[in-house]
């Protein structure tokens, strides 16, 4: 892999809306990818992951006020004019959006909407060599009859070849970075692999740089590199991704492995992360998770933590050097944490 990252973010800061009204959706988040690396952005709904990779994809509202830098190959995106950013989107960085029926137009057929993609980064590409491409193009991703299919319609698909042919359109130009929005969404478990399977030899054969995004830590654990776990808009812990599920430092992190049903653990209930995500317009202080974590302390509640190196990973605790290192397996699910502590008013 090359030295540079394909994609660095620093400082990234969204905010919706003004004065009390205001919501920070991202509030200061830091991440890189590298040429040909799978990055795997997990966490709950409203942890900030899809409107992250929007704002550095520069498809945010125009009513959404973006801070930091967002640089691809060293270029920065952040304040670059529309025409610059659509140069870029489509042709060296693509998005698979999260639902592929409400991203495909109902009323173009499949190829067409394939050759489109082709023929706006090839003006002098012609609509006969973009659809025949459109059909290769489909056959790359595993749609069965490409040549017939790239006349239908997408109401005509099922929802894995929807999602294979917003991944043929993704693909088309041949980006150097790919990011998938939860590309299994909605999808029966058979489904799902074949998706993953798609991304996986896309990856290898395109030589790609990968953001899977999802709420699913069981789909990034056999495709990502490295794994990164957001909460309230902020990075709360990443690293590789088996230092992530075997080393982590993070109570939320714990939370999250402890929910996932395991095949070779007996327990009658899985545990569930108490409470819900924090609201955007009322942050609470200090850490952002501090009234669901069962090891908070008052420090928590007034002095938010700082991400930094504890063992194989970065994590943002006041306390991660408490929890025990879980070599070879989770030793300190979050289940079995101490009593939760009072953490002042």
């Amino acid at each position: 892999m090359s030295q540079q990252p394909l994609l660095e973010i620093a400082g990234l800061k969204v905010t919706f809306g003004r004065g009390a009204a205001s919501a920070d959706a991202v509030a200061g988040v830091d991440l890189t990818v590298a040429p040909g690396e799978v990055l795997g952005i997990v966490g709950e709904s409203g942890s900030g992951k899809s409107v992250t990779m929007l704002a550095a994809m520069g498809l945010t509202p125009k009513s959404a006020r973006i801070g930091g830098s967002v640089r691809f190959r060293g270029q920065e995106l952040v304040g670059m004019p529309q025409k610059g950013l659509r140069a870029i989107r489509g042709a060296r960085m693509a998005m698979i959006f999260q639902d592929p029926l409400t991203s495909l137009n109902p009323v173009l057929t499949i190829g067409a909407q394939v050759a489109e993609a082709l023929r706006l980064h090839n003006p002098g590409l012609s609509r006969k060599a973009a659809m025949a491409r459109a059909v290769e193009l489909l056959a790359l991703v595993s749609i069965p009859e490409p040549e017939r299919r790239v006349r239908q319609y997408p109401h005509e698909f099922s929802g894995g070849m929807r999602q294979r042919a917003m991944i043929a359109m993704a693909v088309a130009n041949s980006p150097d970075l790919l990011i998938a929005d939860e590309p299994t969404t909605a999808l029966d478990v058979t489904v799902q692999a074949q998706i993953m399977e798609v991304l996986k030899e896309l990856r290898e054969r395109l030589g790609i740089g990968l953001v899977l995004i999802t709420h699913d830590l069981g789909v990034v654990a056999g495709a990502a590199d490295r794994i990164a776990v957001m909460y309230g808009g902020r990075v709360v812990e990443q690293g590789k991704v088996d230092d992530v599920f075997y080393r982590s430092r993070h109570p939320y992190t714990r939370g999250l492995l402890a929910s996932i049903p395991k095949l070779d653990v007996r327990q009658e209930r899985l545990q569930p992360i108490e409470g819900a995500p924090p609201s955007l317009t009322s942050r609470p202080s200090g850490c952002p998770f501090h009234p669901r974590c069962p090891l908070a302390e008052a420090r928590c509640s007034s002095e938010e933590p700082l991400l930094r190196q504890v063992g194989a990973v970065e994590t943002r605790c006041h306390f991660a050097e408490r929890l025990d290192d879980p070599e070879g397996g989770i030793v300190v699910p979050f289940d079995k944490a101490p009593a939760r502590k009072a953490v002042g008013p």
